[in-house]
């Protein structure tokens, strides 16, 4: 089972939010997120900044480029940088998209890996491997994507099979399941439910893009549908309460509108805290 690092609500964090979360010592988050390569080779004012943040709230990271499913060796000196920076830092965990970056190079498109047994172990051994080396579990997320390369396995199945084989940890995104069940046409409550409890690091909350009624995009660039709040709901009831975080990437409001959002997830779990007697 996987302990839970963090707890409560957590926000990704953004250079635009570093004034208004610095200059105010009652800001109510109770944990931050980066992405580590963003952040691996900054010194100077912001390097200085994000070290006042880590030693004020907890951090966590969540990569883009670790390219876990992709054909080339694994970047071994990359991960000893990002141990250097996890270890300065005091990151409560991290995390990576269960996917690939489609190139050699540290991409951002995320592509989705074939849902077959034989990319199971592939993935599991590359897994273990970056954990051997950071000397720290990790979790996966569940990543939306647009189109099946194969399905010899559900997407359910094969997440359950990465994550047990690798003894790893497991980032599920709320809203990336929705966005995948009505792309996919399958249930969002039934695939939420498969999801192992005991594997749970945090989730993530995040807007998407509706296309039509049959294509949703997901942006990080709109506030979270009235769907997705519905599932997160459903995900604490189920699976007992997380630690949540918003993720907002694109078309960023301003700050008190955004920290909204933040307290509904807060009243959420108040809700299911109140019930779960804790």
């Amino acid at each position: 089972m996987m302990n839970q690092c963090v707890s409560g609500v957590g926000l990704s964090l953004k250079r635009e939010f570093f004034e208004a979360i610095i200059t105010n010592p009652d800001f109510e988050i109770d944990f931050l997120e980066v992405a580590p390569e963003n952040w691996l080779h900054f010194g100077g004012r912001l390097g200085r900044e994000l070290r006042t943040l880590s030693e004020r709230y907890p951090l966590v990271c969540h990569g883009l480029s670790l390219d876990i499913g992709g054909p080339s060796p694994l970047d071994v000196n990359y991960l000893k940088e990002m141990k250097t920076f996890f270890d300065f830092h005091e990151v409560k965990a991290y995390t990576e998209h269960l996917s690939y970056c489609g190139d050699t190079g540290h991409l951002y498109d995320l592509m989705p890996i074939p849902f077959t047994e034989e990319a199971v172990h592939y993935v599991a051994d590359r897994i273990k491997q970056v954990q051997d080396i950071l000397e720290r579990p990790i979790g996966m997320e569940n990543v939306s994507y647009y189109a099946l390369l194969t399905n010899e396995l559900t997407e359910a199945e094969f997440i359950n099979a990465v994550v047990s084989e690798a003894d790893c940890g497991l980032l599920f995104d709320v809203n990336n399941t929705y966005v995948n069940s009505i792309n996919h046409q399958y249930n969002a409550e039934s695939f939420m439910k498969a999801m192992p409890t005991e594997r749970m690091m945090y989730l993530h909350m995040a807007g998407h893009f509706d296309e039509a009624d049959d294509l949703k995009i997901d942006t990080h660039g709109q506030d979270v549908k009235p769907q997705v709040w519905d599932l997160l709901d459903k995900t604490y009831c189920t699976h007992g309460l997380q630690p949540t975080l918003l993720e907002r990437d694109f078309n960023i409001p301003p700050m008190e509108v955004l920290m909204e959002e933040v307290e509904q997830i807060r009243q959420a779990q108040q809700k299911w805290q109140a019930r779960y007697g804790q």
